[in-house]
């Protein structure tokens, strides 16, 4: 991927130097769980979201709410780095949980999207509500990020975060669905697509939820693609008419131009799910966005030393750097 960016910093080491090994090294030197605070939202619609927590907030000490990708949760490798390093900078960091990530499945059969918001907006609220003298920070991974990237356009200055930090995310939702279907990178689509399965095939064995689902048993298994999965299961389900629509109304890139809020949007142009098509233009990006594309980094890695059994990453105090306002690392 080629496009306009800021200098990074990020070099990533020799071994390391892969878009593969920046991707998968992270899942297999996963640092060790922490305890964690579980806080349960109940949602209007009789549903609920799970918040994690280290430690709950002092007065005044600044909340990190960290919005995590694609099936993954507080247990995934990027948030118990970044929960780690968010408290030792004496910050309160929180995972919210998008519905059935946590460790309950949710009780209906909607789920979460890559531009479900409005679950992001009562985790917001309630946080403003409990802790009003905490600002409020965010970093988004992935899918996550695209949410993120999302809100903030959509809130513009009414947004409760006041900074954020974007990593990796599918700004350009058709493009990287499609970019996922070719290569190696099929391997993390299918690894993925069989998450959702099983997701579906719980929901499908309770009675009162199969039937509000929008496919039966036995067409779970022929959705191998995320096209087809968008098409037959997340966009029926969330109230989009078929994938495209879902595509074109759920992607970030838009909502760049919109953001108030001083966001940092962090990319790797080796990232194995995505295209150029996920790059913003100069004109896309409000003066408030900060654009970094680094040349390599893969997808949520930016691996920058250490060794394969204990890698040392770019990504934590980046997205501390400039949730704090300090400088570039």
């Amino acid at each position: 991927m080629q496009g306009p960016s800021m200098k990074p910093s990020f070099k990533a080491p020799w071994w390391a130097r892969s878009p593969h090994t920046q991707t998968i090294v992270p899942l297999l030197a996963q640092p060790n769980e922490q305890p964690l605070q579980w806080q349960r939202l109940d949602t209007p619609d009789g549903d609920f979201i799970d918040l994690a927590w280290l430690d709950y907030p002092r007065p005044e000490q600044p909340i990190v709410l960290i919005l995590h990708g694609l099936e993954g949760s507080a247990n995934s490798h990027y948030a118990k780095r970044i929960l780690a390093n968010a408290k030792s900078q004496g910050l309160a960091p929180v995972v919210h949980h998008h519905r059935n990530c946590s460790e309950q499945p949710n009780r209906l059969a909607r789920s979460y999207h890559s531009g479900d918001t409005q679950d992001i907006a009562l985790t917001l609220a309630h946080l403003q509500a409990e802790y009003p003298d905490s600002p409020i920070w965010a970093v988004g991974y992935s899918l996550g990020g695209n949410v993120l990237t999302k809100y903030l356009g959509e809130q513009g200055d009414n947004s409760a975060i006041q900074r954020a930090v974007v990593v990796s995310a599918p700004l350009q939702l058709s493009a990287c669905a499609k970019r996922l279907e070719k290569g190696f990178s099929k391997v993390y689509q299918s690894y993925l697509i069989k998450q959702l399965q099983a997701r579906v095939l719980h929901k499908l064995a309770q009675p009162e939820l199969a039937a509000q689902m929008p496919l039966a048993n036995d067409q779970v298994s022929q959705l191998t693609t995320f096209y087809q999965f968008d098409d037959k299961v997340t966009a029926p389900l969330h109230g989009f008419n078929g994938v495209d629509h879902y595509y074109q109304q759920a992607s970030g890139l838009p909502y760049l131009k919109s953001i108030t809020t001083p966001t940092l949007v962090l990319h790797a142009a080796d990232d194995p799910f995505m295209t150029d098509a996920v790059i913003p233009t100069p004109a896309q990006l409000s003066e408030s966005v900060e654009y970094e594309l680094c040349q390599g980094g893969g997808h949520v890695g930016f691996i920058e030393g250490g060794t394969p059994w204990k890698p040392r990453f770019y990504l934590e105090r980046r997205i501390l750097s400039f949730l704090t306002g300090e400088s570039q690392c």
